[in-house]
């Protein structure tokens, strides 16, 4: 029944994904995004840094790809791209995970414990919260979107001041991999 409810957003969400890699694939066919950092000073640093915020998202990460192998196969220094990269999507993580495990997560836990009293005690568990925080941890270094890996995180409690430079590092290092990953 949930799903069917849902279905409209879902395919709303799907729609949106698919126009965002669509729009990634255009902006490198057609050199758009050379263009628009070409003549611009500071362009890898702002460059990277507005697509580490859009690394963040499912919605956007096909074009935050798309902009920092462009900027990696122009012979930006993949360290900044790293760097102001990660400072960027740690921003953007930073908004989603305050949203999240201020939010989101109390609602589904509330949800979930609602209707069964043993998913309670499971929340609660220490374990629970290193191994939600281990695997939101591996789903934000990865390709996936982050906003699984910091709804994990967001069911673990994690405070702010680990998360920060988790996220840094984490994202800091995917970008890395795509920047070497374009320049092969």
């Amino acid at each position: 029944m949930v799903f069917r409810k849902n279905r409209g957003g879902l395919i709303r969400d799907l729609a949106i994904v698919a126009l965002s890699v669509f729009a990634a694939i255009n902006l490198v066919s057609s050199g758009a995004i050379g263009n628009l950092f070409s003549g611009a000073s500071g362009a890898t640093f702002l460059g990277s840094f507005l697509s580490g915020i859009l690394f963040t998202s499912v919605f956007t990460v096909a074009p935050a790809v798309a902009v920092i192998g462009e900027f990696s196969k122009s012979g930006a220094p993949l360290w900044e791209l790293a760097v102001f990269g990660g400072l960027g999507a740690m921003l953007g993580d930073l908004l989603i995970f305050r949203f999240i495990r201020d939010r989101i997560s109390e609602d589904i836990t509330a949800l979930i414990c609602e209707k069964n009293g043993r998913w309670r005690k499971i929340f609660k568990l220490r374990s629970f919260r290193w191994v939600a925080a281990f695997l939101g941890a591996i789903v934000v270094a990865s390709p996936l979107p982050d906003e699984i890996g910091l709804a994990l995180m967001g069911f673990s409690k994690m405070k702010t001041a680990i998360f920060l430079p988790l996220s840094f590092v984490l994202n800091g290092a995917g970008i890395l991999v795509i920047g070497i990953l374009a320049k092969i």
